[in-house]
């Protein structure tokens, strides 16, 4: 797969079926892979922190969540072919999942989440094997950190979700997927459960067809203010970088 160097971060230049496809590449052949859905805010803590990036390049597959991603490639000369939400790669993954008998874990959300998220997918693939649950507050350090690991592992789940927010979501698989002998593919999916579950939703498709989900989420969660705060920064370090190479 081609990859489109976006800041640093080497996205594959891929559509929603082939993103899946490489994903069950992986499953498939046995060999573990880490997903990761990279949108303007992490690019740009990507920047910022060397322990956020170093996680995010640790992935296999890395796919564009969000039109700052698309917007910045091609800015820079190299654009991408589509934007590939979290969302809806989790929702393919579930979906493919069901069709060739593979089994999920999801790890993420509040109480009770996670349960329920399970429930709506199952309803919507009534094949999916679900092999396990688990809430995403628990100490990611220590026993309680290896009490989890070994949970997942014993389920047999060859996919694990992990919606534990990023960049903590990211951070985590990189440090603990050697540890995770089970699943072949390791999705971070920012807060995909709580969409799978009903406790939030997408934007409408007129928000989406606008490329303005970011307002959408900012108009219902209006303390997403604080994180959207990276965007102006984006926006520049994009213009920085265009500078920078206009200049070589």
């Amino acid at each position: 797969m081609q990859k489109i160097n976006v800041l640093g971060i080497h996205f594959d230049n891929v559509t929603k079926k082939e993103a899946t496809d490489l994903a069950f590449s992986y499953i498939e052949n046995g060999t573990q892979a880490l997903a990761v859905t990279p949108n303007a805010e992490i690019l740009e803590l990507c920047l910022e922190k060397p322990n956020v990036k170093k996680a995010v390049l640790s992935a296999q597959i890395i796919l564009p969540d969000g039109e700052g991603a698309l917007w910045a490639a091609k800015k820079l000369g190299t654009p991408l072919r589509e934007k590939v939400a979290g969302v809806e790669f989790g929702e393919e993954i579930a979906r493919r999942a069901a069709e060739c008998s593979k089994s999920l874990f999801l790890l993420g959300g509040k109480a009770g989440v996670a349960e329920e998220a399970a429930k709506k997918l199952t309803s919507r693939f009534p094949t999916l094997k679900i092999a396990g649950v688990h809430d995403g507050y628990f100490n990611r350090e220590g026993e309680e950190n290896a009490h989890i690991i070994a949970k997942i592992n014993e389920s047999g789940a060859d996919i694990l979700f992990v919606c534990l927010g990023a960049p903590a979501q990211e951070q985590w698989a990189c440090e603990n997927r050697g540890a995770l002998t089970a699943p072949k593919l390791i999705a971070c999916l920012g807060g995909s459960l709580d969409i799978y579950a009903g406790k939030t939703h997408r934007a409408p498709k007129l928000f989406i067809k606008l490329r303005a989900e970011w307002l959408y989420r900012l108009l219902r969660e209006p303390r997403r203010i604080v994180r959207m705060v990276r965007l102006p920064k984006f926006i520049k370090s994009v213009k920085k970088h265009i500078k920078l190479q206009n200049e070589v």
